[in-house]
């Protein structure tokens, strides 16, 4: 063999190698993100999850909300990434514990029974002010102190939690969407596909409770999405009597 010749087939055998190596770090950093993608949803491969959503009130009829449809399109994309698959369900027909399945339930407790008894069980210090009359409290969430009113369109609140009930590690976690207006339901599953890695590294497999806030609404939808502060602490206390009141600022 020629010295030119071996030069080449060296020169070769090195690219395959190369592309040989690049390819198997490519193919473990990717099965390697997915897994704790997985990991943080509870949703391995092939597993199956609950979508619970609410049903009208006027009706026999599964009719959601245009928002809500979005919130469960963000939802749906997350479960299939991870290799999964999705039941979805209406509120009052999800009559089952939690921690065997992983579920995300959207909605305010006003319209979804599944959320108000989450709510109930796991954070017994949120109040969310489900009287229908018109008024400043309207909608207004109450966590620990603390109390958060809305101004439809111009400032809306949202908590995004993702709780396990003290179940252990194996348990799979139940996610919940609970907002103010429907909007805000889409926004805070938007906030969760966009910054599940971040709250991967920060929170691991353990619960967490954040308020959000979703910023002029009317104009810009479910995309201008601010963090106001990680409530897990006082959510999951009993509430004391209220103190503050933060109103709605344009």
């Amino acid at each position: 063999m020629s010295e030119a010749l071996r030069i080449v087939v060296i020169a070769a055998a090195v690219a395959v190698v190369a592309v040989a190596l690049g390819w198997y770090a490519r193919t473990y950093f990717w099965r390697r993100k997915l897994r704790r993608k997985q990991a943080f949803f509870g949703l391995p491969q092939n597993s199956e999850s609950l979508l619970v959503v609410n049903r009208d009130a006027g009706g026999p009829d599964l009719m959601i909300s245009r928002n809500d449809v979005f919130a469960l399109l963000e939802l749906s994309a997350l479960i299939k990434d991870c290799g999964a698959h999705a039941q979805l369900i209406t509120h009052d027909s999800a009559q089952q514990g939690f921690g065997e399945r992983t579920e995300f339930c959207v909605g305010g407790p006003s319209s979804n029974r599944r959320m108000a008894a989450h709510m109930h069980s796991l954070l017994p210090g949120v109040r969310v002010n489900t009287d229908p009359e018109p008024g400043p409290d309207r909608g207004a969430f109450q966590i620990g102190s603390e109390r958060y009113r809305m101004e439809p369109g111009i400032t809306e609140y949202v908590i995004l939690a993702r709780l396990t009930a003290g179940q252990g590690r194996e348990a799979r976690p139940v996610f919940l969407f609970c907002g103010q207006r429907a909007v805000t339901n889409q926004a805070a599953t938007r906030y969760l596909a966009k910054h599940h890695e971040r709250l991967t590294r920060k929170y691991g497999g353990n619960s967490f409770v954040l308020l959000l806030k979703v910023v002029n609404s009317q104009a810009y939808g479910p995309d201008v999405v601010e963090l106001v502060a990680d409530v897990t602490r006082a959510a999951q206390e009993q509430a004391p009597a209220p103190k503050n009141s933060h109103r709605a600022k344009s």
